[in-house]
């Protein structure tokens, strides 16, 4: 799609969400989630590693939607590595009905090395992961349609497996896709309803890949995407994740965040709010991004002024 066909096609609304990893008490972690939900945000979303100060996310989103009545809750995003697709299509269901179909399921392969050796588990190669995500997606989709599944793939078999209950979102939970590769943004283009483009990372798992940085590259990850995905590519929800906001904190030494090699891109904002309201809808209008997911939980008293003013318009 042409910059001009993307400017004369109507614009997706903007949602905001936001990363959100640990909290005091229980009930902290309520009152940060309906602070969002009174704030304007659409979905509240944890990570998913092994190593680092966070919540685990299943609890953390099951505790989240149990104390809100319209935040979405999801994941930025569940390694697929760490979970067989049976067990996770289960959790997600369940999740998904306990919130009343608010389950925004954010799936990625698993990346960072340090998860991985502190498991003992091996870190296959790119396309190894991506295979097995593309084979998890496939079992989770078919367990979600309900009745009994039978699936015999390279790295997952499933026989005669049936579970129950289904999701409360037909014909399953929304599922949004992170990443840059080539292979991965294949994949969202088949799979996805949502696609939240960003570097791709590095084979090694030792962080984020620095040649795959600047707005060029960003495009070119959206091409790719569209090309992929051919009609289908309408249908997808786009959004990236805000690295740095203004001044804003610095990012941990272990997150594949990178502000300052994404400068230039969607993922790094500053100025006043009203430089960073335009901004947001530049991209809108430019690259047809509508959803923006803030990484820093530090930059939430900046990013509620900008959420207020532009969520839903």
């Amino acid at each position: 799609m042409s910059r001009q066909d993307r400017k004369d096609r109507p614009y997706r609304p903007f949602r905001f969400g936001a990363v959100l990893r640990l909290a005091e008490s229980g009930r902290a972690w309520a009152d940060k989630a309906r602070r969002l939900e009174d704030d304007g945000f659409s979905t509240l979303l944890v990570p998913d590693h092994l190593v680092g100060p966070r919540f685990g996310p299943v609890a953390a989103m099951t505790a989240a939607a149990c104390a809100t009545e319209t935040l979405n809750v999801g994941t930025l995003v569940f390694a697929n590595d760490f979970r067989h697709p049976a067990v996770l299509a289960k959790e997600a269901a369940t999740m998904d009905l306990l919130s009343d179909g608010r389950l925004e399921l954010g799936m990625g392969t698993g990346w960072m090395a340090r998860d991985y050796d502190a498991a003992g588990m091996e870190l296959a190669s790119p396309g190894v992961r991506v295979a097995r995500l593309d084979e998890s997606l496939r079992v989770m989709k078919a367990l979600w349609r309900g009745g009994p599944v039978d699936f015999a793939g390279a790295h997952y078999t499933v026989s005669g497996l049936e579970q129950e209950p289904l999701p409360a979102r037909k014909p399953g939970p929304r599922i949004m896709l992170g990443g840059g590769g080539p292979k991965m943004l294949a994949l969202a283009a088949r799979e996805a309803d949502i696609v939240n483009l960003t570097m791709r990372v590095r084979a090694d798992g030792a962080g984020p890949d620095l040649r795959d940085s600047g707005i060029d590259q960003f495009r070119g990850k959206l091409a790719t995407l569209e090309a992929a995905a051919g009609p289908r590519f309408e249908e997808i929800e786009l959004g990236t994740s805000v690295l740095s906001l203004g001044l804003g904190a610095q990012p941990e030494a272990w997150s594949a965040a990178n502000p300052s090699a994404q400068a230039g891109t969607p993922q790094v904002l500053a100025g006043s709010l009203d430089d960073i309201c335009d901004a947001l809808r530049h991209w809108r209008e430019d690259l047809g991004i509508s959803y923006f997911v803030l990484h820093n939980e530090d930059d939430l008293p900046s990013f509620r002024q900008v959420v207020a003013r532009l969520s839903g318009s």
